[in-house]
């Protein structure tokens, strides 16, 4: 899967590019994608449509934790995605 069309017809649309990594890529067997969302969306909005579409993709709500990174900075789920974005999605970093 390269790319998604996600959008309510009919509104603005934005183009983000969404990068997965670690056990979400493999998971998802896919390291990016290019989604177009209604204009206003969040980056909440965005987890939210993609675990919607059910099967691996669940995962995303399954309780583990995922961090959110909008152009390379953390962001959190209530932050408004603009057109061309980069959103990552990772799980936590965690060592010793």
């Amino acid at each position: 899967m390269n790319s998604a069309d996600i959008s309510n017809k009919g509104t603005q649309t934005i183009t983000v590019h969404v990068r997965f990594f670690a056990r979400l890529r493999e998971t998802l067997d896919t390291d990016i994608l290019t989604l177009e969302l209604p204009s206003g969306s969040t980056a909440g909005d965005l987890f939210e449509q993609l675990a919607d579409q059910g099967g691996p993709w669940a995962e995303l709500r399954d309780g583990k934790p995922v961090m959110i990174a909008i152009n390379q900075s953390m962001a959190r789920p209530a932050r408004t995605l603009d057109d061309g974005d980069e959103v990552a999605l990772f799980p936590p970093v965690t060592g010793g």
